[in-house]
């Protein structure tokens, strides 16, 4: 017999393994100079990425599916009016990023859609038709199909 320890966390585990983040990659760290943050939830019918990039403009990111991989990428300018200033601290990070994410097999990846507001950038991935939960209706009684 053997006894397993049960882990209140295990299927939190699994579920961040299928969104395996390829930020720490040498390559992607090498080319990007700041991480943004991400959350990811899911429901019945989508699985949605926040991320947090305020003072990019939209045509500054780039979002891309290819193999079940989810890509963003982006860059913060800074511009020249702030080139001239006496700055005494410049903490916010500008210049290029890149996040992609490894995303399960029940996500339609050619139902994707991505909206822009308040510096969070929110990606929508719709689950497919097999994978979201569906009622099956019980039958009372002996009542069998002739």
């Amino acid at each position: 017999m053997v006894i397993t320890r049960w882990n209140p966390f295990r299927e939190v585990a699994s579920f961040n393994s299928l969104f395996r983040d390829f930020t720490e990659s040498e390559s992607a760290l090498a080319t990007a100079s700041f991480i943004p943050a991400v959350d990811i939830y899911e429901d019945d019918k989508k699985v949605v990425l926040k991320l947090e990039v305020p003072g990019i403009e939209e045509k500054d990111l780039d979002v891309s599916v290819e193999n079940h991989t989810l890509t963003v990428k982006g860059e913060r300018k800074f511009t020249a009016e702030e080139k001239q200033d006496n700055f005494h601290r410049i903490e916010r990070r500008y210049g290029s990023f890149y996040r992609a994410f490894t995303l399960p097999n029940t996500v339609d990846t050619e139902s994707v859609s991505a909206n822009y507001n308040a510096g969070i950038l929110k990606l929508e991935l719709t689950k497919k038709p097999e994978a979201q939960p569906r009622q099956i209706k019980v039958n009372a009684g002996n009542k069998l199909a002739a």
